[in-house]
């Protein structure tokens, strides 16, 4: 029998199982401002953190009605074990609504999944081995950091600007890790409304962007929850609608419908989907079949086009609060970017100011914003934070800014007073949560 080595004399150990868990466990970290949050929900404080839809136009009593006679009419099914793939309904009007941005595409190529991050999660686990390389965004969503620390891939971040990923930056970084003898299993990025940049990939560096990873043997994976949420109504060609063979899509219901039905889906080339089906059964069995038919049946019954355009007027509406109150407030030396879609303004603060050293203090004074350091795998971010718009009121946004501001402004006093003076570690990719999804 093999026992394991007591610790050193002296020495307690909280975890008597912590010479039993996998080498892999060492990148899985906990949100270092998850306790942050827990007082950022209280009603006083004005959250810019957390990308929570605003659920508050929803049809809910014709949703309820819905949901009552799914259950009378086929609640032996709906509530019964279902298969991995994905019901065959479903998966045809994922098709139609993949379709408005150019997609073609057969429905026995869609897998659901329990929101696109269960999507993200299979297909790191299908692709990547401890130490490869995993290019993505600089800054980039921190549930996908969280998803590639788990499976011990090495992140290379490439630089955007107001335009998106710059080609040149990507060219660079295949050099460098070519250089150091290593390869690249492909490129995440989200080029729609970007999370947390707020920025989109123009039209004309998507053909680009596809040729240099198509020539260089590196695999696309889009990760589009926003694109439907352009402020004007528009949409942009997805890369999977030009690249099919080497481009895996991956979307979600939980920013165009409902975030708590976790109902998402991944578009894969059909041999990379057989392998995503049996990731799936081993992970989750089946996604819920119930949460599945409740989204068909909403797809089928209800007006969802018109749905998405209330969404986006509200989007639009709190957007330019937001941007408005940053004019107002914010103090000289900062800028943000100027989102045409989604949920998220990227702020980036004068030198010497660190946004994670200075967030308890913003709790304190009853706002709440993420910090960016959440956002980069390698301790950057600290000058930038991700501030939200989609949840509160435009009243409760342009509070919240003035109380950031004024936070801001006498953190900029202490720096221009005593220097920077931050012990802040670098840190990495946290374990994802709704506070920063």
């Amino acid at each position: 029998m093999t026992v394991s080595p007591p610790d050193r004399p002296g020495r307690h150990n909280l975890d008597p199982h912590v010479t039993r868990y996998a080498a892999r466990t060492a990148g899985m970290t906990a949100s270092e401002i998850r306790a942050l949050f827990a007082v950022a929900s209280r009603p006083e404080v004005v959250s810019l953190a957390g990308g929570m839809p605003n659920l508050a136009a929803l049809p809910l009593d014709s949703l309820s009605t819905q949901i009552a006679d799914l259950i009378a009419e086929d609640g032996l099914v709906a509530l019964q074990y279902g298969s991995a793939h994905g019901i065959p309904l479903l998966r045809e009007q994922i098709c139609e609504i993949m379709a408005l941005e150019g997609i073609s595409a057969h429905p026995d190529d869609v897998v659901v999944t329990v929101g696109s991050q269960m999507g993200l999660d299979m297909v790191t686990r299908l692709f990547c081995d401890p130490g490869d390389v995993v290019l993505a965004e600089g800054p980039s969503y921190v549930g996908a950091l969280g998803s590639f620390a788990a499976y011990q891939a090495q992140v290379i971040h490439v630089a955007m600007d107001d335009e998106g990923l710059q080609p040149e930056a990507l060219r660079e970084a295949l050099a460098q890790v070519a250089k150091a003898g290593k390869r690249v299993k492909f490129l995440y990025t989200i080029p729609n409304f970007h999370n947390p940049a707020g920025v989109t990939l123009t039209a004309s560096r998507r053909p680009e962007i596809l040729e240099i990873c198509r020539s260089h043997g590196v695999l696309v994976v889009e990760d589009n929850p926003y694109g439907l949420l352009g402020f004007e109504g528009q949409t942009y060609p997805a890369l999977r609608s030009t690249d099919p063979d080497n481009v895996v899509y991956l979307g979600s219901f939980s920013k165009t419908f409902a975030s708590g039905l976790r109902v998402g889906w991944v578009l894969a080339p059909h041999a990379v989907r057989e392998k995503l089906v049996l990731a799936a059964e081993s992970a989750t069995l089946c996604p819920p079949t119930l949460n599945q038919l409740i989204v068909s049946r909403y797809l089928s019954t209800h007006d969802w086009k018109g749905q998405i355009k209330t969404f986006r007027e509200n989007y639009r509406e709190r957007r330019d609060a937001i941007t408005s109150a940053l004019e107002q407030y914010m103090p000289a030396g900062c800028s943000w970017t100027n989102p045409d879609g989604g949920f998220y303004v990227w702020v980036t603060v004068p030198e010497g100011v660190d946004t994670k050293a200075m967030l308890p203090r913003a709790v304190t004074a009853r706002v709440a914003y993420a910090s960016g350091t959440g956002f980069y795998a390698d301790g950057f971010g600290s000058r930038q934070m991700r501030l939200s718009y989609c949840y509160p009121t435009p009243e409760r946004i342009k509070e919240g800014v003035r109380r950031l501001a004024a936070v801001l402004e006498a953190e900029m006093d202490l720096v221009r007073t005593f220097g920077n003076v931050s012990m802040r570690p670098i840190s990495g990719p946290e374990t994802p949560s709704p506070d920063t999804a």
